[in-house]
This record gives structure tokens, C-alpha cells and sequence, in this order.
């Protein structure tokens, strides 16, 4: 078993678990569109164990830099699945458009690094001025 993509116009439409031989024996369909194998494993361009959580010893197993889902771009050119840019998670129709693509992972970034300490402070994006801001604890009754 392995997993499939079909992809249209670019865009990611469905993403399924199957056998090769389905795939390929698929026929006449009613909505047109290219099914193309991924890697549920692979992220950033990096196979990881499934097992462990580990970097693969096989990277030959990493497929199309990401696992697709609904609505990520195929790129023919890098072969690779990119997800939709991300949005902010406190207003959710927000886009962050200052984001760009990492062509390593094909996976977004912030045009600014994180500051060093993210592992302990929390932090989040702040679009509007370009920067990363500490989040503040929120007291509860």
C-alpha cells in the first residue's frame, strides 16, 4: 500500500491510501486529474522512521519533499508537494503573505528567524509589523 495524491491544475484534490496496481488500472474517471505516489513520512524533504520519529537511514524513501493534503501546490519543476501558506492561527483569514519558500523544503518560513529561546518562551508571528512578539500568559479564574 502506499499513498497518492491526484493533482489538477496543480492543486492537490485527494489524497489516498492504495495499491500501485489500482492506481495504474484505474481506467476511465470521472473527474480528470493526475495521481502522483507521496511519502506520509516525509516533511521538509527528509524521510522519517515511522517507527522512531527518526531520520530515516534510507532516504531514498523520501518522496516530493511533503506529505500533501487538500489544497497544496504541486510543482512539476521541484517535484514537490508545497502546502498552502500559512495563516494566523488567532484570525484565521489572515494570510501570512511576508512568508517565502524554503526551495531546500519546500516548506514556508518567516522572513525572520525565530529568536533562540523559542524552545522555553513562546512566541507568534506578528504579520502586520514583521516580527516575532513573546505571547503573554493569560490569567484564569
Amino acid at each position: 500500500m502506499g499513498h497518492f495524491a491526484k493533482v489538477k491544475d496543480d492543486k492537490v484534490i485527494q489524497v489516498i491510501v492504495a495499491e500501485q496496481d489500482f492506481i495504474d488500472n484505474m481506467g476511465v474517471e470521472t473527474e480528470p486529474g493526475q495521481w502522483i505516489k507521496c511519502s506520509y513520512n516525509t516533511k521538509g524533504g527528509i524521510h522519517y522512521d515511522p517507527a522512531t520519529g527518526e531520520q530515516s537511514a534510507d532516504q531514498s524513501k523520501a518522496l516530493r519533499k511533503n506529505f500533501p493534503g487538500i489544497g497544496y501546490t504541486y510543482d512539476a519543476n521541484k517535484d514537490a508537494f508545497i502546502p498552502p501558506k500559512p495563516r494566523d492561527p488567532f484570525n484565521r483569514e489572515k494570510i501570512f503573505e511576508s512568508w517565502v519558500l524554503d526551495e531546500t523544503t519546500c516548506r514556508w518560513k518567516a522572513p525572520v528567524d525565530i529568536p533562540s529561546d523559542a524552545a522555553t518562551v513562546p512566541y507568534r508571528w506578528d504579520e502586520d509589523n514583521g516580527e516575532w512578539v513573546q505571547m503573554q500568559a493569560v490569567d484564569t479564574p
